[in-house]
Formats: C-alpha cells, structure tokens, sequence
C-alpha cells in the first residue's frame, strides 16, 4: 500500500468526468453495493436516532430520579448503541469488500492490457509511471470506489439528519451554528491544501532519494569496483535529509492544522453548549433538549468535516482514474487483423522477407532495414553478420512482429504475418537471446515459461538436453531452487543453458539465435554450444553471429551493412569477394577465436 504522503501527492482531476469509468468494474458485484447501501441507510437511521434517545434518558429517565425508568432508558440507548456498531460494521465489511474486488478487477485489467502493448509503447511511457499507475493510482480508486463512497454517501445522510435535528430542537441555535460553521471549516480547508502541497514536495524529495537508491543497488557491482561507497553514502544521506527537512515542514504545518482544528471545532461546541445551558436555565429548553442538540451538532459538524476531506479525495481519485484511462485507452499498433490467416498448423519454418523497408518510430527518417530481401529455407542455417547497427536485431524484432515494415512483407510457411495473429506468428519462433532474462521463481517454472502448459517431466527432459540438468540438481532444492532476481544466483552459462531449455521446450520450427557464447568462458560456452547444436537440428535458425566457429557450421552467410544485405554466400567466397566481410573475419571473428583459445590453453595447463 502506498504512503499517505504519495497517496496525496497525486495531482487532482480536472473533472469528475473520469469517475464514470468506474462503474463497469463495479456493475457485476451490483448485489453487494445494493446491500450495502441498504445497511448504510439503516445505520445512518439509528445514529441519528441516538441523540433522540440520550434526550429521552435525560428528560424522561435521569431527572425523574426513578431507578426503573433510569434502566430502560440507559437499555434503550444501549440497544441503539449496538444496533449502530453491528450496521456499522458489517456496512464496513460490505464496502471494504466491494473496494478491494474493483481495485483487484481494475489491476487485472490494466495489467493484462499493458503486456500486450508494442515496444513503440514502451519506447514513450516510462515504466516506472506504469508501475505507479498500477499501485498509488488504483489505491486511490479503491479508496473512492470502497471506503470513501460509502463514508461520502454516510456523511451526507447524516448532513441532512443533522440539520433537520438542530433546526427541529432549536431553530435559535441552529442559526449560530450556521454562522459558526465557516469560521470552524474554512481555515481547516485552507490549511489542508497547504499541507498537500508540502506533501508533494516531500514525496518528491523521497521520490529522489528513492531514485537513487535504486540506481544505486542496480549497479552495486560498479560501485564497489569503483569504491565509491563513501561518496554514494553521503550522496543518498544528503537526499534523505533534504526528504526529511520537507517532511518537518509539513510536519509543523499539520500540527498548527491539528491543534486550529481541535480549538475551533470544540471551541465551538462549546461555546453553544454555554448558550444552550443558559437556554436550560431561563427555562426554554430541557436538559434532554441540550444533550440532544449538542450531539446533533457533533454529528453535523463532523459529517460536514468528512464531506471536505472526501471531496479531496474525489478530486485524487478523478485524476488517477483519469491515467489509469489512459492506459485502457492505449492501443497497440501490432495487433491481429479482424479476420487472421491461420499460418500451418505443422509449419516448415520457410522465411521469406519481399522488399522490406523499415524505420523504427523514434527515427522514422533513418532507413533501419532497406530493400531486403531474402528467403530461407526450411532447416537451413543463416547467419547475419555486419558492423554495429547493420540491422541485424531488427530483422528478428521484424520477425516476431514486434514491429511492421512500413513497405514489403515477410513471409512464414508463405502465409504474410502482418495478415496473422502475432501470438500465432511468435509460437512458431523460439528465441535464444544474448542477455538471457531469468524471472524470480524457481528454475522448473523459467524453463516452463517455454510452454507453460508443459507436464515436470517435459520440462526435465528439456533441461538435460541442454545439458542444463546437471547444475538445476546440485541446486539447494534442485528444480525447485528460487534462481534470485534476474537470476543473480547463476552463472551466464547456466543463464544461457535456461535459456536453450526453453526453446527446447517449445520445439518451435524457427529459431533466432542472438549468439549467446560470445561473452562465456571456454568450459561454459562448449556446453552451451553443444546444446545449440542439438537444438537447431530440424529446424529453420538464423543467427546473429559474432564468432568464426558459428559462422563455418552455417549454410549461408548474409553480410549486412545500413540494413542492407551487401553479400550472401560461404565463409570462402565472402572472404574472396566481400572487403567487409573479409576486414569482419579478421577483426571480429579471427580476434574472439583466439580469445577462446587462450581461455581454452589456460585452463587445460592450470
């Protein structure tokens, strides 16, 4: 749950307008809030009776001095005191429920809608603001859509049977309380929005220090590389004093806040409990009328109160249902047509880009791919090379549809994937990436993210053939180890070999290999290469090669340059005939090989 002061920093809507997007996730529980407005009405009923009782106490019973009549009316004010706490309660219990269940609904919903978003999303909404729209902003949801409805909708009966109370036991002091109201509530009014507005700078100073803290913990490696523990240290306690000296201000203006409004309010009550004793006194009204209209006024005064805040909060809870709208409202760009074409149910894996062309959104004036076109058999083994930003990751980012080509197709099993639904597309190409992402459960439910519907045994047999098995079982708990957050209790090699397990798992036709030996030792990278070899057999792969030993075991080389494939052929022609690709070999390829060599040599005479 989300701080207070982070809850009250959030800015206010322009309107109420956005509230109404509330009301589908509310609609399918109509039977609960029903019932919790009926309960809500009968307790806001008998707490308005208890005043009429305390006068009846007081007129009827107290002042007779009759021991029998003293006890059925201190019975009667009792009963009425528990009918008030088991309404109370279960209306409590009914709306907190009815909170909860929207908020819950409502997280859902923007989360699952979220993931589904294109990487043109992401390239423009920070994560972080997603992550806040999905905790502070539904919480502030929840507070209107639960609680806070049903303290709005309890106040404002109370409002009115407060008044009517007053204006009934005695219109003369009705009037001065209508005057003293104002004086009471508009300087509380007043220095609450003062206090909000510290509140948000003081959120935004721990909002800093929370900044860096976390930038901090992300690079802890770097940090004690560079022993710069002294200089981070002071750096984040210059944040949290700065976040604390924010706090005090708010702080010394909630305390003025707290003491103005418990002088104020009770000064006022006091102050017609005065006139009304005098009233008492000259004989105009009884002592039950007093206790009466004193508790009337209590209850006016406070539910008025309740109804300030509450506005507030409606105004809070506009703006955060007016971003979390704008996430519903996000539609991604990559989506499936109304009518999309099934690709084989048993595909070959066949890949043929047409005359692509493609500019990612943020440099729509820069060609990332151009002109290219290529097909690839069904098993056969490409491997792209070419200097830094060649386009080969864009080619599989293309692939899987991450993005569409603005002109051209590409083309699986011949069916044109922007005419396909892209979870279909993706399900046919499984995905060996550089930087292998290992989520935080255990190591069977990371392999199983290959196909989540796979039985243990699958998923066993999978990590042994990626000769993953042997290290999964010398784990604490073996399969069922936690593998820590992005997998920091794992080698790269056994990060890659989870990796190779779950496209082993998913047994897909196509696979993208984004070469995941060039950063492993020797001893590492000849498990993981034999893991590859065995899960590239049968199947269509192209590989982002960044070594001379993957380059050989492909068919064909595709040498790119400015998203442009500049030659195809061997290892042998393109050395011959290609001046790019011949400088590549040298360079990169020959250089990497040695490297290995040397890690290899080291280790054989250590």
């Amino acid at each position: 749950m989300p701080p207070n002061d982070q809850l009250e920093a959030r800015p206010l809507g322009k309107n109420l307008r956005p509230l109404r997007a509330v009301v589908p996730f509310i609609a399918p529980y109509k039977g609960t809030l029903a019932l919790a407005l009926i309960v809500l009405v009968a307790a806001s009923a008998v707490t308005g009776s208890l005043p009429i009782a305390a006068r009846f106490l007081i007129d009827n019973g107290i002042s007779t001095g009759e021991s029998d009549k003293i006890d059925y009316y201190f019975k009667l004010v009792m009963g009425v005191i528990v009918g008030i706490s088991l309404l109370s309660a279960a209306r409590l219990y009914l709306i907190t429920w009815l909170g909860e269940r929207v908020v819950a609904d409502l997280r859902k919903r923007v989360y699952e809608h979220v993931i589904r978003q294109d990487p043109t999303f992401f390239e423009v909404t920070k994560t972080g603001e997603v992550l806040s729209r999905l905790t502070t902003d539904t919480t502030l949801v929840q507070s209107i859509s639960g609680v806070g409805i049903s303290i709005a909708l309890r106040s404002s009966i109370m409002l009115i049977i407060s008044i009517a109370g007053v204006l009934y036991t005695s219109p003369k002091l009705t009037m001065i309380i209508l005057l003293l109201v104002p004086a009471v509530i508009i300087p509380i009014i007043w220095i609450a929005r003062k206090v909000r507005k510290l509140s948000r700078t003081a959120q935004d100073k721990v909002a800093d220090s929370s900044g860096m803290a976390n930038e901090t913990l992300n690079a802890i490696e770097t940090v004690q590389a560079f022993t710069l523990e002294p200089l981070q240290g002071s750096r984040f306690g210059e944040a949290v004093e700065g976040a604390f000296s924010a706090a005090l201000s708010r702080i010394r203006v909630r305390f003025v806040m707290s003491f103005g409004s418990m002088f104020l309010l009770f000064g006022a009550i006091t102050a017609v409990l005065w006139l009304g004793t005098r009233e008492v006194l000259e004989g105009g009204m009884t002592a039950g009328d007093l206790t009466q209209f004193v508790i009337f006024t209590v209850l006016l005064g406070s539910s008025g109160a309740m109804l300030s805040e509450m506005w507030g909060e409606v105004q809070r809870a506009a703006g955060a249902m007016e971003r979390l709208i704008e996430l519903l409202e996000a539609e991604p760009e990559i989506k499936a047509p109304e009518n999309p074409v099934a690709l084989p149910e048993h595909g070959d894996g066949r890949i043929a880009f047409e005359h692509v062309n493609f500019s990612y959104p943020s440099r729509p004036d820069t060609l990332a791919i151009n002109d290219f076109t290529l097909t690839i058999e069904p098993g056969e083994t490409v491997a792209f090379v070419g200097p830094s930003g060649a386009g080969k990751s864009t080619t599989f980012q293309l692939l899987l549809r991450f993005y569409d080509p603005q002109s051209g197709c590409i083309r699986i099993d011949g069916v044109d994937i922007a005419q396909a639904d892209p979870a279909a597309v993706r399900s046919m190409i499984g995905v060996v990436p550089q930087e292998t992402m290992i989520f935080g459960t255990s190591a069977l439910e990371n392999i199983r993210y290959g196909r989540p519907d796979a039985s243990d045994a699958d998923v066993h047999a999978a990590a042994q053939a990626a000769a993953a098995d042997e290290f999964i079982t010398k784990l604490p708990e073996g399969y069922d180890t936690f593998l820590g957050e992005k997998g920091t209790r794992l080698s790269g090699g056994q990060r890659q070999r989870i990796a190779i397990a779950r496209a082993i798992l998913k047994n897909p036709p196509v696979l993208l290999l984004d070469e995941a030996t060039s950063s492993l030792d020797a001893e590492s990278e000849r498990l993981v290469q034999d893991a590859l070899e065995r899960l590239m057999e049968d199947r269509t792969t192209i590989i982002i090669a960044h070594r001379l030993a993957t380059v050989l075991k492909a068919k064909r080389i595709v040498v790119l340059e400015d998203g442009q494939i500049r030659a195809v052929g061997s290892h042998a022609e393109l050395v011959a005939r290609d001046p790019l690709y011949s400088r590549l070999a040298e360079l990169q390829f020959r250089a990497a090989e040695a490297d290995a060599r040397a890690v290899s040599d080291a280790v054989a005479n250590g």
